[in-house]
């Protein structure tokens, strides 16, 4: 499957802000200091960031827990950092798994490692595209349970599929 980019003028503002930060700050602090860099450099460029956002789990329609994103910035992408000297193999999945509770269709897992990278998570959700009308009484973040699964861009899934950048800033 072709990974169709969606709000790319927003993407890569989030990415550019990520390396500035790692740039500026190194591999080796926790992960609260760079969200919170982040955070401030995104509302530098004049982005909304809504930090530890709150959005239900669902099972069969009913919500059973409610999860916390690290961030969502302008009210379209999910935003998910780590600063481990390696990735935990779930932290993928677990960007997937935001995107499933949530109307949106774009996650980006920043891993502010002993070298940057980020992966761009792409989830295809028809609620997101559905058009709004009066009726509707959905909250933004709140949608039915689907069943996607996170894979490689090359994979022949329809609902996931995550793009692995390089480690080297844009433009360098």
């Amino acid at each position: 499957m072709s990974a169709k980019l969606i709000h790319d003028n927003l993407s890569y503002s989030v990415i550019g802000a990520f390396f500035e930060v790692y740039h500026t700050l190194g591999f080796g602090f926790l992960e609260h200091v760079y969200v919170a860099s982040l955070t401030r450099e995104l509302h530098d460029r004049g982005h909304d960031v809504g930090r530890e956002v709150s959005v239900p789990v669902l099972y069969k329609g009913e919500e059973v827990a409610r999860q916390r994103l690290d961030m969502i910035v302008d009210g379209k992408l999910v935003v998910e950092t780590k600063s481990s000297r390696t990735l935990h193999e779930g932290a993928v999945r677990q960007v997937g798994n935001y995107l499933r509770a949530t109307t949106l269709e774009l996650g980006l897992l920043l891993h502010f490692g002993p070298q940057p990278k980020f992966y761009r998570v792409i989830c295809s959700n028809p609620a997101a595209r559905a058009p709004k009308t009066p009726f509707s009484r959905v909250p933004l973040l709140l949608r039915a349970p689907r069943n996607p699964t996170v894979v490689e861009a090359s994979s022949n899934a329809t609902d996931c599929s995550v793009i692995v950048a390089s480690s080297n800033a844009p433009g360098t």
